[in-house]
């Protein structure tokens, strides 16, 4: 009997707590009411904050580079090692047909069957020589376009592709928006001169980074030569690979070379060795009778990468965080953790931080692995990239009957009365 009254007891002062006193006071006095021992330290980023590699070199020596602009990425994450007026609008020449080789390959079949219009049998040198009319392979144009730089073939894709090579450009234009890039703009997809024809050396070391992660690109652009017939006439055509740097270093990947009297002498390179992966750009490399200067400049810029950066892993895995606090949790704390890796190319010249962006109050409800901080790795101040900071299980917010509940327990064992009974004075 006198369990029931103090059940009736303890609910009457329940309903008089809930008319005077709001829930959600009732439920932050209940979070603050943990021993101290589980209370949440409040955790400031800069008592994580560290430097994880310190330059001991001094930046190695500038480069003597005869193009206009050029730059060497890190293929892997498109980070810039070296560069010379890299992101300047220039015409880039026949390196366009980087990005038309890729648009075909995503948007055509290889077993497409195209056909030459009579005006892009009319296209200037270089040419394949086919006639309007004569139809061939998409596969077998590829390589025209890559291995001979073929003029006519470029714009017959385009056709095909595209409908027209406004089309295409089109198409070539919403891919280069597709990577990101904000200083390249595409009229044709051979790469003759035009005034709103253009790129920067950074831009299209992008384009090549994402092109060499096909398979077929690289199986095209690294073929010495290749073969083929016309499909009705089984005329045979012969396309050879015009690019030198191939046979000049271990690793080479072939990817594209290019002239204009207004771009002067363009390459595109690529080189792999063991977990390095190299995109070099050069543009306006001299102009006749100069036309071995790019392979210079490439070699000297693959040079430098191969010389001056190693893999490295930067990712700070040991990190311990401290549990931060729930507001109006069922459990006023959650505990945090962090997975990744970041492995990067790096000099010995450049310094790597990482600071902790981590709230101290969060609020449910969230499932165990949301996302709501992130670890930002930093190389020489350029923030290269974010790891994501997981809360460890799922946060529960607490509900009226979780009050009910803990405020009944609370009474009924004397613990924390005071708590509601001094905020109602």
């Amino acid at each position: 009997m006198k369990n029931k009254k103090s059940t009736v007891a303890v609910v009457l002062l329940l309903i008089v707590l809930f008319a005077k006193y709001p829930c959600d006071k009732m439920i932050a006095s209940l979070n603050t009411s943990y021993p101290t021992k589980l209370r949440p330290t409040k955790l400031l980023n800069q008592d994580l904050d560290k430097t994880l590699v310190v330059k001991s070199k001094e930046k190695p020596a500038e480069l003597s580079l005869t193009a206009r602009g050029a730059v060497l990425i890190d293929a892997d994450n498109n980070r810039i090692l070296y560069q010379k007026n890299a992101k300047q609008e220039m015409p880039m020449a026949s390196t366009t047909k980087i990005m038309t080789c890729i648009v075909a390959l995503e948007n055509g079949n290889l077993n497409d069957k195209v056909t030459f219009s009579k005006y892009a049998a009319g296209m200037p040198d270089v040419q394949l020589n086919a006639k309007s009319g004569q139809t061939f392979y998409l596969k077998d144009l590829l390589y025209s376009l890559m291995l001979e730089s073929h003029n006519d073939t470029a714009v017959a894709i385009a056709e095909h592709i595209g409908g027209s090579v406004e089309g295409f450009a089109t198409m070539m234009n919403a891919k280069a928006k597709e990577l990101g890039l904000k200083h390249t703009s595409f009229v044709t997809p051979n790469g003759l001169d035009s005034e709103k024809h253009y790129t920067t050396a950074y831009d299209l070391a992008r384009i090549a980074s994402y092109a060499i992660k096909n398979k077929t690109f690289v199986e095209i652009t690294n073929t010495p030569s290749h073969e083929f017939h016309e499909i009705n006439s089984n005329q045979s055509f012969l396309a050879t690979n015009k690019n030198r740097f191939l046979f000049m270093m271990d690793g080479a990947i072939g990817v594209k070379t290019g002239f204009t009297n207004n771009a002067g002498y363009c390459f595109v390179g690529g080189i792999r060795r063991g977990d390095k992966t190299f995109i070099s750009v050069v543009l306006g490399a001299g102009w006749p009778p100069h036309k071995t200067y790019k392979w210079a400049d490439t070699k000297k810029l693959m040079d430098y990468g191969l010389d001056n950066y190693k893999k490295k892993s930067v990712y700070d895995g040991g990190v311990k965080f401290s549990p931060i606090y729930v507001e109006n949790g069922k459990n006023p704390i959650v505990t945090l953790s962090i997975n990744g890796e970041v492995n990067l190319l790096l000099s010995d010249a450049e310094t790597v931080r990482v600071e902790y962006d981590i709230p101290t109050v969060i609020q449910g409800p969230m499932k165990a692995g949301t996302a709501i901080g992130c670890a930002c790795y930093y190389v020489d101040n350029k923030l290269y990239c974010k790891i994501p900071i997981f809360v460890d299980n799922d946060v529960e917010v607490m509900t009226l009957r979780d009050v009910c509940n803990s405020v009944y327990a609370l009474f009924t064992t004397n613990d924390v009365s005071h708590v509601f009974l001094k905020d109602l004075e």
